[in-house]
């Protein structure tokens, strides 16, 4: 018999915050099916709170207390049978964090997880990539988010290591990346990629998910090195309201998109990977299938 049931996933970003309603669909004998049934995005922008000044604003909790309100109100009424939220790299930075989620609590009955970025890589790892990607190829996975950015190596369909990195667009903006820290990244990429002959990247994050819609390419196939680069350099090219008037972005993605797009050229290169699969997944993918392998695990 068919069992068909609605998990969420919310992943409040220091960019935005997102609701991931997925239906999962199960046969017996059969791998369960994952299939996105809703996805909302609110630009909120905590990073820009908390990276520089340390707390999140009151403003911007109002914000978060209004939009998980009206994320509540949506899981209610798909008869999501459970859901998750966790915070990443903003809200375990920000000095209030804790204080913010706990009044969220109160006024909204969502509990906010704050994880670490070692727990998020682990999370994103989680992620059906089987699904996307030949088992039998060894590739970089690489999310890039508004205040980190994680890393995780598999080969063989198995994840071998993982590595969050303070390495964001929102921190790239407000110069608040140091030197060291690229060096740091670049270190872990080469000395754990030098040892395959070929490596492909999969990218995830709203600002690849852009790219590759606008590049006409199929689902499935992936992005050349060169493609993005001459993106890159048509990025840099324009303005900000050229790149939302002429490229039709959002405002919100309209800046953020350059500093991303130089976090997963430089980890090609690093990886001398000459193409990025795009498979449209994240953070609250990830938690959509572990809250279903744990209610099944029931």
């Amino acid at each position: 018999m068919m069992v068909i049931e609605k998990y969420g996933g919310i992943d409040i970003g220091s960019n935005a915050i997102r609701l991931l309603i997925a239906s999962v669909t199960q046969l017996p004998g059969k791998p369960a099916r994952f299939k996105k049934t809703s996805l909302v995005r609110v630009p909120i922008r905590l990073g820009a709170d908390v990276f520089l000044n340390g707390y999140i604003s009151p403003l911007n909790q109002s914000r978060m207390t209004e939009a998980l309100e009206a994320f509540r109100l949506l899981i209610k009424n798909h008869n999501v049978v459970s859901f998750r939220a966790c915070a990443t790299s903003a809200m375990r930075e920000a000095k209030n964090g804790q204080e913010v989620a706990d009044a969220i609590f109160k006024a909204t009955g969502i509990a906010i997880e704050i994880i670490d970025g070692e727990v998020e890589a682990d999370i994103i790892a989680g992620t059906d990539l089987g699904a996307f990607i030949d088992s039998d190829k060894t590739f970089l996975y690489v999310d890039v988010g508004g205040g980190s950015t994680e890393l995780t190596l598999f080969t063989g369909g198995e994840a071998l290591v993982s590595k969050s990195f303070k390495l964001g667009t929102v921190r790239i903006l407000n110069d608040m990346v140091r030197e060291s820290v690229w060096d740091e990244v670049k270190s872990w990429v080469t000395q754990n990629t030098a040892q395959y002959d070929k490596i492909d990247v999969i990218g995830s994050g709203g600002n690849i998910n852009s790219i590759y819609a606008k590049s006409g390419k199929k689902i499935g196939k992936p992005l050349s090195y060169f493609f993005l680069s001459n993106y890159y350099e048509l990025l840099k090219s324009m303005t900000y309201h050229e790149r939302i008037y002429e490229l039709d972005m959002n405002p919100d993605r309209a800046d953020v998109i350059i500093p991303a797009t130089k976090i997963y050229l430089s980890a090609m290169k690093w990886s001398q990977a000459k193409n990025i699969y795009v498979p449209k997944i994240g953070l609250a993918d990830g938690i959509v299938k572990r809250l279903y392998n744990e209610n099944r695990a029931l």
